[in-house]
């Protein structure tokens, strides 16, 4: 049939098709796997399943095993054979970006991996900052966030070590950021917030990446919205909505929900209202999507975090204190327990798409937006990069 089809539409169509079966496609012939190879399908494959929300999967941690269901039918999970040596039976999800995972374990070993591609990259070792001050500094915290610079088209991992003086209870911090273009770390200078969420990774939305901190450490501070932009190295402000609390009244944290800035206020685990910014970076499109409230199936509201809605939008799929899932039913106000097969208890849970994109640095004219269906695409394509030492498994 692909003889009689157009190369435009041949592409238009496989581009709706999940990644499993356009790598099986890809074995079929040499003129099918040229074509699925191309960076032309590529990006229009990224670009639609990120538009649509299709292609969503949902990672799942159970102490260093990794299983993948997918979203929102959250059908059995199947097991995954991540890159990474376990050392003490722990692996932790440090971001998801375009079908990327950003991964470690405990020796601080990190790699890029793309788990529908079974293609990965190990990062070059960080080695773990010294303290300025060892008698009386203490490292307190270390939080990660992955991300996609849009300008530069390349991917970029920021991490922020956290460190405080327990004689004049001051802080400071070490922030590192690695670029997948150039292969390195480099140093920044130092975060001037305190850090409030060292359990929660880097938020991406809008090109950039953000933090709960707050600017001293002293009771009752009120806690804020940094963002990092991926650009520009730097870190900045973002406003907030009126909560309606007092200040130190509440903790509030983030998430990604619907492609959205999503910020959970909970106040003192007696309720917790949870707000998305419609538009980036604009004070008034916070808009608050629901409260939740103490319930039978949910007797504590510790560490609540949304994860992504149900194909009909009418409920949300929620991480209760990184142990269990629970729906949320918008229309009705009631949570109900979700059941994984085969998989009584679990550590995390990470909202991941399933992509083409590979876990290396592509050209940038290459990985520029693509011409016009019909225009000549670029003669590279990705087996000049797999010959380099890449690997695809099917």
């Amino acid at each position: 049939m692909s003889d009689h089809l157009p190369r435009e539409v041949l592409t238009e169509i496989l581009s709706r098709l999940p990644v499993r079966s356009l790598l099986r496609f890809r074995s079929t012939s040499k003129s099918w796997k040229s074509l699925i190879d191309s960076q032309h399908l590529n990006w229009l494959h990224l670009t639609r399943s990120l538009t649509l929300a299709s292609n969503t999967s949902l990672i799942l941690r159970v102490d260093s095993d990794l299983y993948q269901t997918n979203f929102p039918t959250l059908d059995p999970p199947v097991s995954l054979n991540h890159p990474l040596m376990c050392y003490s039976n722990s692996i932790t999800l440090l971001g998801s970006c375009n079908g990327l995972l950003c991964i470690s374990n405990v020796a601080d070993d990190i790699a890029f991996w793309n788990p529908s591609l079974r293609q990965h990259r190990i990062l070059p070792y960080l080695p773990v900052p010294r303290r300025r001050h060892p008698d009386t500094t203490l490292f307190a915290a270390r939080v990660c966030g992955f991300g996609f610079d849009h300008k530069t088209r390349d991917y970029k991992l920021v991490r922020i070590s956290y460190f405080v003086d327990l004689h004049d209870r001051s802080f400071d911090s070490q922030v590192k950021l690695y670029t997948l273009r150039a292969n390195a770390w480099k140093t920044l200078p130092s975060l001037p917030y305190a850090l409030c969420c060292a359990r929660t990774m880097g938020v991406f939305v809008g090109n950039s990446l953000h933090w709960v901190v707050t600017r001293k450490l002293e009771p009752d501070q009120p806690d804020l919205i940094i963002a990092f932009d991926l650009t520009h190295d730097i870190f900045r402000e973002l406003p907030l909505p009126d909560t309606g609390g007092v200040d130190g009244g509440f903790e509030i944290d983030l998430a990604l929900l619907g492609g959205s800035l999503c910020m959970t206020v909970n106040f003192h685990k007696t309720r917790i209202d949870v707000w998305v910014m419609r538009e980036y970076n604009r004070r008034d499109s916070w808009c608050k999507v629901f409260t939740l409230e103490e319930s039978r199936e949910m007797r504590s509201l510790k560490c609540v975090r949304p994860l992504g809605y149900s194909s009909d939008g009418n409920k949300v799929l929620l991480e209760h204190d990184r142990k269990r899932l629970f729906w949320y039913d918008l229309e009705k106000k009631e949570v109900a327990l979700v059941k994984i097969q085969g998989l009584p208890n679990l550590n995390e849970a990470m909202i991941c798409l399933g992509t083409l994109v590979p876990p290396y640095f592509l050209p940038r004219q290459i990985c520029r937006k693509p011409r016009a269906l019909g225009c000549e695409r670029p003669r590279k394509t990705r087996d000049d990069f797999l010959s380099q030492g890449f690997k695809l498994t099917l």
